[in-house]
């Protein structure tokens, strides 16, 4: 009997933190667990919303990321970001390995130097599965032990912080292994990955008072629709997306560090008036700036 398609769902981090076993978790921002082979069953293909990395330490699995079907095995490490649309993941039964999901909310909040850390992103759109030497394995093994303790350590008034910065490591510690990865490898995508990375570095200089692709685009000497196509088909994001996650994290940060009236911090984002601003920051976080201000 022919297998039905069922519709593409949203993960929810919230049912995923109940589910997982064995696991270690601040509030709906990070999760860790070593029970890579009792990840819960899909039902149905899901479009992430959060970052999920894990390392298989034993045994292997299949699952599907945007329609093709990966292979995972021993020593391999997995980085799927979000958008990505996963399915079908199947253990096998002696699999085992360690998890660690975080919201995008927490990513973007611990993590300042978005630009720095892009190839890890860039290399897991197209390769979400990297294959690691023993010396490799234990760098994200030690993080991952490291992270667990931190996280458990409930009576740290600065628990939150601390696993921020212990994830912000980790993150430049996998991009050097996939940056010495990359330059071993043939790369048939150099001009698009060129493209995009200039393009972030124009974002990160600009994203305060320019927001339009157009612009961007000028700057590069491209069209709209190509410098369109090439962003989305390297990093499976919008140049609209990443714009918005420059500016929305910058107003986060002023948000939280400043003293800045939210009318301030609209006129440092350039934004023609506190309503806007205010429509805009609830868009794209999901509450107001004052909500989340006094959260």
């Amino acid at each position: 009997m022919p297998k039905r398609n069922l519709p593409i769902q949203d993960t929810d981090i919230r049912v995923t933190k109940q589910q997982l076993a064995h696991s270690n978790f601040i509030a709906n921002d990070i999760i860790v667990s070593d029970s890579l082979g009792k990840l819960p069953l899909l039902n149905g293909p899901r479009r992430m919303t959060f970052i999920f990395v894990a390392l298989c330490t034993n045994g292997h699995a299949r699952i599907v990321v945007d329609t093709e079907e990966r292979q995972i095995k021993k020593g391999d490490l997995v980085i799927i970001s979000e958008r990505h649309v996963i399915n079908e993941f199947q253990g096998s039964d002696d699999a085992e390995g360690l998890v660690m999901i975080m919201s995008t909310k927490f990513f973007y909040d611990v993590v300042h130097d978005i630009k720095d850390l892009s190839s890890i992103f860039i290399v897991s759109k197209n390769h979400p599965i990297l294959n690691l030497t023993d010396e490799e394995s234990a760098i994200f093994v030690e993080y991952h032990s490291l992270l667990r303790r931190k996280i458990a350590d409930t009576k740290n008034t600065y628990r939150r912080n601390i696993v921020g910065c212990v994830v912000h490591a980790m993150f430049y510690e996998l991009s050097n292994v996939v940056i010495t990865k990359q330059q071993h490898t043939a790369n048939n995508n150099i001009r698009s990955n060129a493209v995009f990375s200039r393009f972030i570095a124009l974002v990160e200089k600009n994203h305060i008072h320019e927001r339009r692709v157009g612009w961007y685009a000028d700057q590069l000497g491209i069209t709209h629709k190509h410098l369109s196509e090439t962003v989305k088909g390297v990093s499976m994001r919008t140049p609209n997306e990443w714009i918005d996650s420059y500016v929305t994290q910058e107003a986060r940060l002023l948000l939280k560090n400043s003293g800045c009236s939210i009318k301030e911090i609209a006129d440092k984002l350039h934004f023609p008036n506190q309503s806007f601003f205010g429509k805009y920051f609830k868009e794209h976080v999901g509450m107001s700036p004052s909500q989340y201000r006094n959260n």
